[in-house]
């Protein structure tokens, strides 16, 4: 399978964002990718950091959703989509995934929310799978991968060979200048993504924006936590990888034993 995962700028707004996942979805299917993963809330922006970000559209983000779908047809790849989006008790953190020809397959909402989302975006519920060409995965949206392994270790259970990441992390104002992956100097993010690969023995694909202060990179890692690639810090692009699902063999995951996890003399 090859993944390809795709880094625009933060826009901050539907009509410039949906400029961006058309062309960076063109890019992956030039480079004959099977899937694009797009960074969190890619369509409108991500809320309760310090970019402006347009105010809620429900039927704006309906409209691009249905774009990306035929976008998805017309080039031929399937298309992880994160957005915002509507719900009776506020507004849904969530990933759209979307095949190649076009059709929903059901979408994943971010069930754990940061602290600073909390005014702006309410938790979903559900996990799910998915399933392309054979190879099964699952999706974990930003914070919960960091801070709570458990999204991660639960796809991995279940028979991931990969696990996708989008996030948000980085900004334009100020902050450190990455240049290499995984730099002993640089914040913990990075060690964490090769921390969710090799823990569960599984691929591990994270994606964010091309921040000018980019606090994470965009990387794929190997189920030995090796980086296997990652995109250049601040430059919009996408970013591919040819994986074997075979290697994901998933060993720490299935060995999980949460019926030893019981409280003595419960």
């Amino acid at each position: 399978m090859k993944i390809a995962l795709a880094s625009p700028p933060h826009l901050g707004a539907i009509d410039g964002a949906l400029l961006w996942v058309e062309r960076l979805t063109a890019e992956a299917a030039a480079a004959k990718a099977d899937i694009v993963c797009f960074p969190e809330t890619c369509i409108p922006g991500i809320r309760g950091q310090t970019f402006p970000v347009e105010d809620h559209d429900p039927d704006g983000l309906r409209a691009a959703r249905d774009a990306v779908c035929r976008m998805a047809a017309r080039h031929g790849i399937a298309v992880i989509l994160p957005m915002e989006w509507p719900d009776p008790r506020g507004i849904l953190n969530l990933a759209w995934v979307i095949s190649a020809d076009g059709k929903l397959l059901g979408c994943q909402t971010k069930n754990q929310i940061a602290p600073e989302e909390d005014p702006f975006y309410v938790a979903g519920t559900d996990r799910q799978m998915f399933e392309l060409g054979g190879v099964t995965f699952g999706i974990s949206i930003c914070h919960e991968a960091w801070r709570y392994p458990e999204t991660v270790r639960w796809a991995a259970c279940r028979g991931a060979k990969l696990v996708f990441h989008p996030h948000q992390h980085g900004s334009e104002r100020q902050g450190p200048k990455l240049t290499h992956f995984g730099s002993p100097d640089a914040p913990w993010f990075e060690k964490a993504m090769i921390c969710r690969a090799q823990e569960n023995d599984i691929f591990f694909a994270s994606v964010n924006f091309a921040h000018r202060y980019q606090t994470t990179a965009t990387a794929v890692i190997g189920p030995d936590g090796r980086c296997l690639v990652h995109a250049p810090y601040g430059r919009p692009g996408v970013a591919c990888a040819d994986i074997d699902p075979a290697a994901a063999e998933g060993l720490y995951a299935r060995r999980f034993a949460p019926d030893r996890l019981r409280e003595k003399g419960a």
